[in-house]
């Protein structure tokens, strides 16, 4: 399956990780679906995309030449992407790869800590999100008969094990197991289903999350990202302070593509080793 000419379905599309995907998968000759909640979520310590952001990432998937169809939709509503996809695979006329990328990282907190809202929003987004772009999603896969490639982003601190973020870690490495699971059901499709599992990513999750920062400077009450730059590079035995999203744009485009046509149901750390670090 050539990538010049399909599409791609991306979830957390205004900015970030899911932004890098997009256009990455434009250069590849992509069109592109996509969505984001560009909302607020009040139990979140960082600012969510914006309406703005993606009308911006339209804009630029669109100066590539390519076709964009994006909306603002909350992939917890599974109604609301299946009438998306409905349209937007009948104007574009297939789909052929998914990136389950929509996610929010909470407050770093202890597990008798943590609010039943933001539970919920954890989990709502970051798991039902996930299930949901895929029973919208795979339908119109399977319909087209070429067989397809999914890729799901779950995190390095599933496969840490990661103290203080038990709602996030949860659903992180619940994905995994929903991707092997779901690569079983659609492998005679020849349909793949694979993880990106990324450490530390330079974006507004990170860098302006003042109650995940505090997870790595505890000592300090407000800690700034300057403050963290020295952990950061702790925690990859690369010595890096963190990854940018198109590094992980590029193991998308890899997975999407023909290259990776007999991998299925594997998880890809792009971590720079931080998830083989045991100590």
């Amino acid at each position: 399956m050539p990538l010049r000419g399909s599409v791609a379905f991306v979830t957390g599309i205004a900015r970030a990780q899911g932004r890098a995907h997009a256009l990455a998968l434009a250069q590849e000759g992509v069109d592109i679906i996509g969505v984001d909640r560009a909302a607020p979520v009040s139990t979140m310590d960082y600012p969510m995309s914006t309406t703005e952001d993606l009308d911006k990432v339209r804009g630029e998937i669109e100066a590539q030449g390519r076709r964009a169809i994006l909306a603002a939709l909350d992939v917890r509503a599974r109604p609301g992407l299946q009438a998306l996809l409905a349209d937007a695979v009948a104007e574009l006329g297939r789909l052929d790869v998914v990136v389950a990328n929509a996610g929010v990282s909470p407050p770093a907190a202890n597990v008798w800590e943590i609010p039943t809202d933001r539970w919920d929003d954890v989990v709502g987004v970051n798991l039902t999100g996930t299930f949901n772009t895929l029973a919208a999603a795979l339908p119109h896969i399977r319909a087209g008969g070429r067989g397809g490639s999914v890729i799901i982003t779950s995190s390095a601190a599933a496969l840490k094990n990661a103290p203080g973020l038990s709602d996030y870690v949860a659903t992180k490495g619940a994905v995994i197991a929903l991707a092997a699971s779901v690569a079983n059901e659609v492998a005679a499709d020849r349909i793949r289903v694979n993880v990106i599992a990324p450490s530390i990513v330079n974006t507004p999750m990170v860098t302006q999350n003042s109650g995940q920062l505090r997870l790595f400077r505890p000592d300090l009450a407000e800690p700034t990202v300057d403050d963290c730059l020295e952990v950061f590079r702790a925690v990859s035995p690369m010595n890096e302070q963190w990854l940018e999203p198109e590094d992980i744009a590029r193991a998308v485009v890899y997975l999407a593509g023909d290259d990776a046509r007999w991998t299925t149901g594997s998880v890809i750390p792009v971590d720079m080793g931080a998830a083989v670090r045991r100590s």
